[in-house]
């Protein structure tokens, strides 16, 4: 099989694109010479295309979609928020030319999306009841010499370290634009989530002195308040802009979104002070939303998109996972809810 080291022989239709543009990908199970097959263990739903699915359909209509969906495309993207997850599983063939470092029988985490890894199911997910976003089951995903994968650490389970992994390119980002401010004011929306709390203690760990975590409800308030990640935690909902700017009071440097809902451009702007900077972490984020909201508000800040990846960013999220206790217990009571 003659390959491109960006998936390009994989795309069925349309022509031209990559694979994740791509309406269908070839999910066949033989492997060219840069190519690598895993065996899947566990996929892990992005947040916005598991709530948007939960929202349109019962458990079972849940599950079905998600067959459905790759079965019709070759991949796991949900046509609706156009987003994926990853998957953990075993390395089952390694092509003699791959350059990913891999071999047989390493245990690993894919750190591309599901949007753009070839994936076939094989069992029907008979294991999984549709009610979360990790979904145990069988088949295989193929991953291309450009793709990323992580060995799965022997330390922790692998349910954690694949939520952990799923967005390890938040704290990273997260990190590296709060250093760019002397004593910087830091704020999280959607601060109890998984990016969320990772970023709040990336947040810390860059030396910011004001970090405010915010979260939509009570219930998420007082999980987060006595973690003391956040200096101060308040209660907002993301879609409204100009409530969203008081509950965070003065502006901040940094505004970091990290809700999985829509419409929550324009108040993570408004929050932000002239010079600062937003980042994006949210597949549910209109790229229009916040370009002419921030137009029209004559507002002077840089918006970054989070792209998921940073050199060191699965190794950095780890890290903050490990030593930082409060960061643990919120990701074990998390997958424990589920």
């Amino acid at each position: 099989m003659a390959t491109s080291p960006i998936g390009l022989h994989r795309v069925i239709y349309p022509a031209g694109v990559l694979p994740q543009a791509a309406a269908k990908l070839d999910n066949s199970a033989e492997i060219g010479a840069d190519e690598v097959r895993i065996a899947v263990e566990r996929l892990n739903l992005d947040a916005a295309s598991f709530r948007q699915l939960a929202s349109a359909y019962d458990p079972a209509g849940v599950k079905q979609a998600v067959l459905d969906i790759v079965a019709e495309r070759g991949k796991m993207q949900n046509p609706v928020t156009g987003s994926g997850g990853m998957l953990i599983g075993t390395v089952e063939e390694v092509g003699p030319q791959s350059p990913l470092g891999l071999k047989v029988g390493d245990r690993v985490a894919t750190l591309v999306s599901l949007t753009l890894t070839p994936l076939q199911i094989t069992d029907g997910l008979k294991n999984w009841d549709g009610k979360s976003e990790q979904v145990p089951c069988e088949g295989h995903a193929i991953l291309f010499s450009r793709s990323i994968a992580a060995v799965l650490p022997e330390d922790l389970a692998p349910d954690l370290a694949l939520a952990v992994m799923d967005v390890c390119g938040a704290p990273a980002l997260t990190a590296r634009v709060v250093r760019q401010y002397p004593n910087a004011r830091v704020a999280v929306i959607g601060a109890a989530g998984k990016s969320g709390s990772l970023s709040l203690a990336a947040a810390r760990d860059a030396g910011a002195r004001r970090i405010v975590g915010v979260v939509p409800n009570l219930d998420e308030f007082e999980a987060l308040r006595k973690t003391g990640l956040a200096d101060e935690v308040v209660i907002a909902d993301a879609r409204n802009p100009v409530a969203l700017a008081e509950a965070v009071g003065d502006a901040v440097d940094v505004t970091v979104v990290c809700v999985d809902v829509p419409g929550c451009e324009h108040g993570a702007i408004l929050a932000t002070d002239a010079g600062g900077t937003v980042i994006f972490f949210s597949m549910a984020t209109s790229f229009s939303a916040a370009a002419l909201g921030a137009e029209g508000l004559a507002a002077d800040v840089t918006m970054l998109i989070g792209n998921g990846y940073l050199p060191g960013h699965a190794a950095y999220a780890l890290d903050l996972l490990r030593t930082n206790l409060a960061v643990r217990n919120l990701f074990e009571a998390r997958i424990a809810a589920h």
